[in-house]
């Protein structure tokens, strides 16, 4: 993936990359912005970061040190502690190349999310994203909050479970099911059962 270099517009530290967000979306950049960790440079490592933005909203992510990109590559440069933000503007068309590399791209809303923790500016991103863009974060997050529900996902299993032994109960077999794992033979991958 290249990226054309960019007017500089800013580069300062910042304590919290939500402040840095919340103004290329205000300002409705059309760029990137290179996240470097301080505390990864007083340690003698290089951790850098590069986020695309177009029109204020978050395209691309990618750590520029473990070449990495999208969600993965966010996380990669997600630290806490002072940030310089090295903010850029690109023409919209220098971009459009880089822009289509599936790989790189995150919803709108991961970078507030994963870079900031902030789930307020995370909506407002997202909200301000073309209406394609708007569906593809929210179902995202919706996705993963059901994942993280582990109530949800053991209450499924269980009524999985229940009519996995009312429909042996009818149909007779209901010897055959075993609730230890070492009452049944496993077959492996293979191996021939006979």
């Amino acid at each position: 993936m290249r990226i054309p270099r960019g007017e500089l517009r800013r580069s300062r530290v910042v304590d919290d990359a939500a402040a840095v967000l919340r103004a290329v979306l205000d300002e409705e950049l059309t760029g990137y912005v290179v996240f470097e960790p301080q505390d990864a440079l007083l340690l003698g490592e290089t951790t850098r970061g590069v986020v695309t933005f177009e029109d204020g909203i978050p395209v691309l992510a990618y750590d520029t040190e473990r070449e990495v990109g999208g969600r993965d590559g966010l996380e990669g440069f997600a630290v806490t502690g002072p940030t310089r933000a090295a903010v850029h503007a690109v023409d919209a068309a220098a971009l459009a190349d880089a822009h289509e590399v599936e790989a790189f791209r995150i919803p709108p809303g991961e970078p507030a999310r994963v870079l900031a923790g902030d789930e307020r500016l995370a909506e407002q991103t997202v909200d301000a994203a073309p209406a394609a863009r708007r569906e593809e974060g929210r179902d995202q997050s919706a996705v993963e909050a059901f994942l993280a529900d582990a109530d949800a996902i053991e209450e499924i299993r269980s009524e999985a479970r229940e009519e996995a032994r009312a429909r042996a109960s009818e149909w007779g077999l209901d010897d055959v099911l075993a609730d230890d794992a070492g009452d049944s033979a496993a077959i492996e991958p293979g191996t021939d059962s006979r």
